[in-house]
């Protein structure tokens, strides 16, 4: 993996329970996992109607080095966005990762 392509700086975030409250439902929050540097790439882009709104949808790719147990329930925080993880790849034999996200825009 080329260390000059990585010039971003990326956080990989994962939800996490933290306790539970009076009703003994589990409260979840949102953990930062690392933060890392990442090449990005815009994929593509679509416009669709979902229920009467415009929705835009980004889709990135982010390219990083290996990190242990990253996985599509995690997510990765750029430029102020969240971007879903749809698909975690491994590069070389855990030289780095490729993970396809996607960021919804209202």
């Amino acid at each position: 993996m080329n260390a000059g392509a990585l010039d971003r700086r990326v956080t990989i975030q994962r939800e996490m329970v933290t306790g539970e409250n009076e009703y003994g439902e589990q409260i979840t929050e949102t953990v930062d996992v690392a933060t890392v540097p990442a090449d990005v790439r815009q994929m593509s882009g679509r416009e669709f109607f979902a229920a009467a709104a415009v929705t835009a949808e980004s889709r990135v790719l982010f390219r990083l080095r290996y990190i242990e147990g990253v996985s599509v329930t995690d997510s990765v925080l750029y430029d102020g966005r969240d971007h879903n993880i749809q698909e975690v790849k491994e590069l070389g034999r855990r030289e780095g990762l490729e993970l396809m996200t996607v960021a919804l825009a209202y």
